[in-house]
Order: C-alpha cells, then structure tokens, then sequence
C-alpha cells in the first residue's frame, strides 16, 4: 500500500536506493562553482501571481483614464471595519503592554491558552467535535499555513487538487518542487479533479491515487458547498488510500444552509485523514490584522520510507517552534473577543452586511442573463462568460467598459477557463453602482 512520505533529509528514492543524482550533483558543484545557487523551482513559476497581474491591468487602466472611478469586485478584501468588541480588546491589550506586571513578550508558539480555548469551545465543541489543545495552532494566515504545511512533507508525494482552485496550493507545491513541468496550462505532476457546471461543481474522485490532496469548502473561487455525504466520501477515500486532506475552511462562517457542514471533523474518521485552516480574515475583517489557526489531530500520522509512522502534529509543531515566533499578544486579545456575546453579534452582523451584497449581485447578474453559481453560502460569485469570450477578455471588457474589476476564472486553474469571479466583501454603494453599470450594458 502506498504509504505519505515525509520530507525528511535522506539520500535514498524511493526504491530505498542511493541516489546518485543528488550526490553527482554535490560533487558537480564542488568541483566546478563557487557560487550561491537558488532554489530553480521559484523560475518555473508562471508570469507573476494572479493578482498581481490583475493589479498591472488595472492600473496601466488607471494612468489612461484617470478620471474614471473604478469599482472593484475582483481580491476578496474586506472593507468593513473591525467589530466593536475586537478594537476595545485590542485597546486594552495595547495599555496591558504599556504596564509591567501585564507586558507580554513572545506569544506561546501555538498561541495562548485563553484564546485556543475559546476556538474550541465556540468552533468546534459546539458542533459535536472533540479538539485537544494541542492539536490548534494559532498563526498569522490560513494562506501562510497553506502554503507552509509542505515543510514536513518529502518532495515527492503526489499532489491533487480540485479545479479550479485557489493559486497558492499549486505556488506553494510549484516552490516545492512536487508539480513536475507546465504544459497545456497544467502542471504534469498534478492531478486535476475539474469542478464545473457539467458536474454540479461537486468533484469526482481522482482518477488515479494521490499523496496530499486539496480541498477548500465553501469553495473559493466559486462559492459552491458539499453536502456532509459529498465530503464523508472524500474522508472515505482518504482512509482507504492512506491520502491526508488539506482541508482549507476560511469561509465556513458564511455557511447558511444548516445541512452543510463547518469542519471537516464533522465527518466521522476525518481527524485520522485531514488538517485544517481556519482564518479571521473574512470571517471578522483581520486581513489586515493578521491571524488564523491550524488544526493538526495527534491520530494524523505520515511515514518514512521504512513505512514508519510519525506523527504530523509532532512536526507542525517542531516546524512552528523554530520558523514562526508566535502570533502577537495584542492580536490574539482581538481574536479572541470575536468569541464574546458582543463579539458573535457584531460578526454576525459584518456576515450578513456581506451576504446581502451576495444577494444583490446573484438577483442583478441572473436578470442581466448570466448562469451564475455560489454566492448563498459563501461570499463569491461564480459565473459564465458570455458569448463565448475568455476569462480574460471578459475581464478586459469588463473594466473597459463598465469599469469593473473582476477575477478571470482560469487564473485559478485550467477548470476556469469561461468563468469570472465576482466578490461579496465590497462596498454596498458600489456594489450596487456596479450592478447598475452592468444593466447598462
């Protein structure tokens, strides 16, 4: 049975064989350069990352037509400001670091008690699901903790992702050197798993084994959710195919529909098969804040290439005790007033600000004549391009003639390709202005 291998320093492949292409590699540079070398899979990377492309459009927009106003619906930032209880927590734990006897050096690697007590009680106890302490990791983003859990992976397990997909599970594995080459608009080492219209946006099971596999739910890009019995067959797999799940949950706090779950723990056998994100970003307005957990169970195991098991939760923990200082104290405070009474309604509040904008863009695109998909429990819109154009024409169009910015779908993947994605976390006035410029058209 094919077993996860860990990232561990070791000069063998696979076959438990020497390998000679590595050490022929050290010999070649002691040889001949005298010289840093980089890490050459940064250069396989393709062009610049999604939306710093969109940021170079837009703006090479903006010195042509500078008395344009341009509304953008494109990267999910917030825009509505921090709950009440979250700033008067903060302020007092500012003046607690102005007084001796309450100062606060480096935060504990994993966080503060107070606050991964508070996760789980309110996120995960509330739900039926049973968390130790020592299995949260508080942090400072669910994109960094995406991008990092490959530090105690080997190189070479194989990777699986649902398409389209959010960039920085590919980046991060591209960095890795796990992805192989880009061709045809994929990466050759990557198992694609296409979610789309044609399948309901509910993914098939891969067609072919895999190591780590990718899930985000409610998704982003397209804003679609799985059913408890779509994600147990996910779960099912994974414990059948020794396949741990890299479960990204940022936007479950925008789940309406009560038959949806929240955690992938909900699943009965998920915590012997998955780790997942958390994060306060768009949950409570901390994208500029910074600050989110990981949940990796102590019955999540991987293995050397002896078929040893070790425990991940052993080397989360040693890979964030030496390359991550703790999330700050003043930060921490704030995250966890986000679980006082004031705190939850304030939230509340803040998530439905947002569905409503949902709302407005679903009602104002389906009567415009789009096929549009997400946007009822998760703040994205997803929808088809008209009449044939591409992700990127119609991202042209879009700004060019309605002043819009968007998200071209297949900058999160192949699957993309013929659709765009809108977002909820804009400006209520602007959101309507927006709508309204599309009518037009």
């Amino acid at each position: 049975m094919q077993r996860l291998y860990l990232k561990v320093r070791f000069l063998f492949n696979k076959n438990n064989t020497w390998d000679k292409a590595n050490n022929n590699t050290k010999q070649y540079k002691q040889n001949n350069l005298n010289m840093a070398l980089v890490n050459e899979n940064f250069l396989k990377l393709q062009n610049s990352y999604l939306f710093a492309d969109i940021a170079k459009k837009v703006n090479t927009f903006k010195v042509t037509h500078p008395k344009d106003k341009i509304i953008r619906l494109g990267i999910g930032d917030v825009t509505q400001p921090l709950p009440e209880a979250v700033r008067v927590a903060m302020h007092k734990a500012v003046d607690d670091m102005g007084n001796k006897d309450t100062f606060h050096g480096y935060a504990p690697d994993q966080g503060y008690s107070w606050l991964i007590d508070a996760i789980i009680k309110n996120d995960y106890a509330s739900r039926g699901v049973t968390i130790d302490p020592s299995e949260v990791f508080v942090s400072d983003g669910a994109k960094c903790d995406t991008g990092n859990i490959g530090d105690i992976l080997r190189q070479d397990n194989s990777i699986g992702v649902t398409d389209p997909v959010y960039p920085v599970y590919i980046d991060s594995n591209v960095m890795a050197g796990r992805t192989g080459s880009f061709a045809d608009g994929k990466w050759t080492d990557v198992v694609y798993i296409p979610c789309t219209a044609e399948n309901n946006f509910v993914p098939d099971l891969p067609n072919r084994r895999v190591d780590v596999l990718y899930l985000c739910y409610p998704n982003n890009p397209t804003g679609t959710t799985l059913t408890k019995d779509e994600l147990k067959k996910w779960v099912d797999y994974a414990l059948a195919n020794d396949v741990v799940i890299m479960y990204d949950a940022a936007y479950e706090a925008y789940i309406q529909n009560p038959d949806i779950p929240h955690s992938i723990y909900e699943i009965k056998g998920a915590k012997k098969v998955a780790i997942e994100f958390r994060s306060y970003s768009k949950t409570a307005g901390f994208t500029g804040i910074r600050c989110a957990y990981t949940v990796v169970p102590k019955e999540l195991n991987g293995f050397t290439l002896t078929e040893q098991q070790v425990s991940l939760n052993s080397l989360w923990n040693r890979r964030t005790a030496t390359k991550f200082n703790g999330t700050s104290y003043i930060t921490q405070r704030g995250a966890e007033a986000i679980y006082s009474p004031e705190g939850k309604e304030q939230v509340k509040a803040t998530i439905t600000y947002y569905m409503t904008n949902a709302s407005i863009m679903r009602d104002s695109l389906i009567k415009c004549g789009f096929e549009v998909f997400g946007g009822e429990n998760a703040p994205y819109i997803w929808l088809k391009t008209p009449n044939g154009l591409t992700s990127w024409q119609f991202f042209d169009k879009l700004l060019r003639e309605a002043k819009i910015v968007g998200t071209p779908g297949v900058g999160f993947g192949p699957s993309g390709e013929g659709y765009f994605r809108l977002t909820a976390f804009g400006d209520r006035d602007e959101t309507i202005e927006a709508m309204d410029r599309l009518r037009k058209l």
